[in-house]
């Protein structure tokens, strides 16, 4: 497995690699008090979609892709404490574009899925 995307990515805050080969992968992420919405324990939403959108990265594993478009759905929600696995998986490449899916889960229960649009870049974005 070898990364070549997002490689100064927090693990703490948007999550690890744990798997990444052939236009797929599987990334996790332990949930944090400091990642709480309220004082119940529920996570704000943004961290699981930014599991997700790391998923998606690794799974299309370009030094340039970005992200430019995502159809997302919370199925479930997430407390403190809990750990979040995302698996992503390219489903169609067309030039620089790739669609790739992903699901996100908390033990067997899944709690979020996307479909992201990503686009593979010449050069940095920020270069553009």
């Amino acid at each position: 497995m070898k990364v070549s995307t997002h490689l100064s990515i927090s693990s703490k805050w948007v999550g690890e690699a744990l798997e990444v080969a052939d236009g797929r992968s599987v990334a996790r992420l332990q949930t944090l008090p400091e990642m709480a919405a309220d004082e119940r324990g529920l996570v704000h939403g943004g961290f699981t979609f930014g599991l997700a959108d790391y998923a998606a990265m690794l799974a299309v594993n370009d030094p340039y892709v970005v992200l430019g478009a995502a159809e997302t759905r919370f199925l479930a929600p997430v407390r403190v404490g809990e750990v979040l696995v995302a698996r992503a998986g390219v489903l169609e490449e067309k030039g620089k574009k790739r669609t790739v899916t992903c699901s996100v889960f908390s033990g067997d229960a899944e709690v979020f899925t996307a479909t992201f649009t990503c686009f593979v870049l010449d050069r940095h974005i920020l270069e553009q």
